[in-house]
């Protein structure tokens, strides 16, 4: 009886999205970065037809603060993600790569995160993501 409610919890965890991964459609990629959360970070991504459980997509991040005098600074670049687990102890590790730079990320997910990622020219720089 344990066992049945346990892999119905793991299904009904997992279902949104084995969902969108089996119908092609994309996940949507939102969220902020950098010390002052100055970066807005938005995307999309699908799933990736040669690993099983990862998304891939292009996410783009716009300087929203207020030091950029000629207009917002815009950068895109890649993304590819892994969600792991289910319910409290669901995790997303996540990559991110745009011009020289590439960041890494690893934390608890509900849907959302919020943590600190290391990139290529900066450690520990605040991060919040949502991803649905």
């Amino acid at each position: 009886m344990r066992t049945t409610l346990a892999k119905t919890a793991i299904v009904a965890a997992l279902a949104p999205f084995a969902l969108n991964a089996a119908s092609g459609r994309s996940l949507q990629i939102e969220g902020k970065a950098g010390y002052l959360s100055e970066w807005e970070v938005a995307g999309d991504a699908t799933a990736d037809p040669t690993a099983t459980d990862t998304m891939r997509g292009r996410v783009s991040w716009k300087h929203v603060g207020l030091c950029a005098v000629n207009g917002p600074v815009e950068k895109s670049g890649d993304i590819s993600f892994r969600i792991s687990g289910w319910g409290p102890f669901a995790r997303l590790d996540a990559t991110m790569s745009f011009e020289q730079s590439q960041c890494t990320y690893s934390g608890s997910f509900s849907g959302q995160t919020k943590g600190t990622m290391d990139c290529t020219d900066a450690k520990g720089i605040p991060l919040t993501l949502s991803i649905k």
